[in-house]
């Protein structure tokens, strides 16, 4: 027999190539081997926030995903007034429409549409597309509102309708605009059927003319404006923070375009648009997205409330005067730093502050008296070089001379190594950084191989926030979208293993990025597809929720022995944790072989263990995926087992995840 200590055998396993085509071959003996844990010595605690979930609006995340709105262009403050809209004319109708902004019901978004008809016909008017189709349930009831003022003459009867395919009515209403000034109108409708490509039509019912503005239409069920399927994915991850709103959003082309979030506060209807960072950098997926656009109404006080319905902490990211370094590169020059850093101290106000604060006072006028509670802070997205370090040390400086119990959160770049990463990592140590975020996409294989990363980091010095990771398996064909498939999932629960038994040194991990519209995506793979009906859980989803629903308390120490028969490739990866809220030993085990793994369990420090474990796997096939509108190939399942006691046998899947949760009984001295 020999003994391996699980970081040492992890050392092995980094040196084998972990492709899918080359795990061990399917006639090879899986050795027998003994798993030992020892409940006796509770080693580092674990964060209870450790894993989260990152947004950033790509892949049509935020308007078309999260956010419920079904609206496109609502405002008609898009560069293209009318994109999204069209004219409607049934039965000979006649008239025009028009985009003007005199007199504008909304100052900071001064444009209009002018619906003028001459001869109304069955219906003069215009119609939304919404995005990529509007999702329309039976039974789902829509809120539709808008502003609107007649003009000279009559009061005008504007009638809504949401159609289908074929032009089938879905549902109907209709509001008098009867005000020669500007009015707000609410509009109930219950659709009878459902489309996944439905539109809205608002037409005139007889001559005369009508001005139009800040159309809307969310569905009743959305609490907070959140698209209910997608908050129940999120909040049934259990996410422990959320960070937010990118990504390179936050760093946008060029410091125009980046994002500022004190224009995302207040009436969301005063929030002025902007092109969508993604809405040409195809990142080599092929897709050009002309109609990708940031309406705001998603904004930073949505975010909070986010976090707030979450329980999450929330984790927000800000501009530090540097734009995307793989764009414009554009610099704000060190002494005109300072609203850069002014906003950041206001964002702590506007999150943390007393509600009579200036800030603090905004947070309450939008219906949230108490503070957040934020914590944290990150300064700077993926940037990199001397420069960036020169801003964040005025960041930290000026956020920890008021606010000394924000933890500040430094970038160590895009990439996963390397000189420019070394220098990042050496100089936010230097400048005492509290957390450094590091980001990972690499191939499964270096998921595979990398579990072990965190085991030889300093454990003093600033912690790690593994802040996007995701593995990605090469395309089927060109344009098509990296696969979601087993394969990258189980080589992140392998990796993952080694963030939660490092969790001394590695205190936060999300997955990225979080959302994507089958029909409107940038970036493959991604955690959580959906059209405008339904959404799909990845395998990564699985594997996430698995690791955050099963996160414990304290790493406890696990020792592998194997046979003198056995090699370390037999790709198993695992961690162990104390639960001392439920007084349970949970074991992570990550089989990647092609065979079952048979081993002996032994919980040193229960004598004897008792009563009913939970257990729960995640297999499939390596090329399995879960795709919307598909039945999932991909699920946990959870059963009940006895334990015997604190040894017995268990066989553990081929090509799995398991979480294994054993009751613990203390021995008696």
């Amino acid at each position: 027999m020999r003994l391996i200590r699980f970081a040492s055998l992890l050392a092995v396993v980094a040196s084998i190539p972990w492709l899918g085509a080359q795990l061990p071959d399917k006639g090879q003996r899986v050795p027998t081997a003994t798993l030992t844990v020892d409940a006796r010595n509770p080693g580092a605690a674990i964060n209870p926030a450790m894993w989260g979930v990152f947004f950033e609006d790509i892949n049509f995340a935020a308007d078309g995903g999260l956010w419920a709105e079904l609206v496109k262009n609502r405002s008609f403050e898009f560069p293209n007034r009318l994109q999204g809209w069209y004219e409607v004319r049934r039965k000979q109708a006649r008239g025009t429409m028009t985009i003007l902004d005199e007199k504008p019901a909304i100052p900071e978004n001064p444009h209009f549409l002018r619906l003028q008809s001459q001869d109304p016909g069955e219906g003069y008017g215009v119609g939304n597309e919404g995005f990529r189709g509007m999702g329309i349930k039976a039974g789902e009831a829509l809120r539709l509102t808008l502003w609107a003022r007649r003009g000279a003459g009559a009061p005008v009867n504007l009638r809504a309708t949401l159609r289908g395919a074929e032009n089938r009515i879905l549902a109907g209403g209709q509001v008098r605009v009867d005000s020669p000034v500007w009015a707000h109108f609410d509009l109930l409708l219950s659709p009878a059927n459902t489309d996944p490509g439905g539109r809205l039509e608002l037409t005139l019912e007889g001559p005369g003319q009508v001005d139009l503005d800040a159309v809307s239409l969310m569905p009743m069920a959305a609490t907070h404006g959140f698209r209910p399927d997608l908050m129940r994915l999120l909040a049934d991850l259990k996410p422990g923070f959320v960070r937010f709103p990118g990504g390179c959003v936050v760093e946008g082309h060029d410091l125009a375009n980046r994002y500022q979030w004190k224009r995302t506060v207040g009436p969301v209807d005063a929030r002025r648009p902007m092109p969508n960072r993604w809405l040409d950098n195809l990142a080599g997926e092929g897709r050009f997205a002309a109609d990708y656009q940031q309406s705001f109404q998603l904004g930073f006080f949505e975010f909070f409330q986010l976090c707030a319905d979450l329980g999450a902490e929330p984790l927000p990211v800000l501009s530090c005067g540097m734009a995307c370094q793989f764009e414009t590169s554009e610099m704000t020059p060190l002494d005109q730093l300072e609203p850069f850093i002014q906003d950041a101290l206001d964002l702590i106000e506007f999150a943390n502050g007393a509600p009579t604060t200036p800030w603090g006072k905004v947070r309450r006028d939008m219906g949230h008296e108490a503070p957040f509670g934020l914590k944290f802070l990150a300064v700077g997205n993926e940037q990199s070089g001397p420069e960036y370090l020169d801003r964040f040390s005025r960041f930290e400086q000026a956020i920890k001379a008021k606010h000394p119990q924000i933890q500040i959160i430094g970038s160590a770049g895009p990439w996963m190594g390397g000189e420019d990463f070394d220098t990042l990592w050496a100089g936010l140590r230097a400048r005492k950084a509290d957390l450094v975020d590091e980001h990972y996409y690499a191939p499964p294989s270096w998921f595979f191989n990398n579990a072990h990363r965190y085991d030889s980091y300093p454990r003093t010095g600033p912690k790690v926030f593994a802040g996007e990771y995701a593995a990605h398996p090469e395309r089927p064909a060109p344009g098509a979208p990296r696969p979601n498939s087993w394969e990258a999932a189980l080589s992140e629960a392998a990796f993952m293993t080694g963030l939660e038994r490092n969790a001394d040194v590695v205190r936060l991990a999300s997955y990225a990025p979080l959302l994507a519209c089958v029909d409107a995506w940038q970036w493959s793979p991604n955690l959580i597809w959906f059209d405008s009906l339904q959404s799909s859980p990845t395998p990564s989803y699985w594997v996430q929720q698995l690791f955050s629903r099963n996160r414990a308390s304290r790493v406890l120490p696990v020792e592998l022995t194997l046979t003198s028969s056995a090699t370390a490739t037999a790709g198993l990866y695992t961690t162990a944790a104390l639960d001392e809220t439920t007084h349970e030993v949970v074991l992570k085990v990550v089989n990647a072989g092609r065979r079952p793994a048979e081993l002996a369990l032994r919980v040193r420090g229960a004598q004897p263990l008792t009563g009913k474990g939970r257990l729960t796997v995640l297999s499939a096939g390596l090329a399995d995926e879960n795709l919307v509108g598909a039945p999932p190939k991909v699920t946990p399942a959870t059963t009940d087992i006895d334990i015997p006691g604190p040894e017995f046998t268990r066989a553990f899947p081929a090509q799995s995840l398991t979480i294994l949760r054993l009751p613990l009984v203390k021995e008696t001295p």
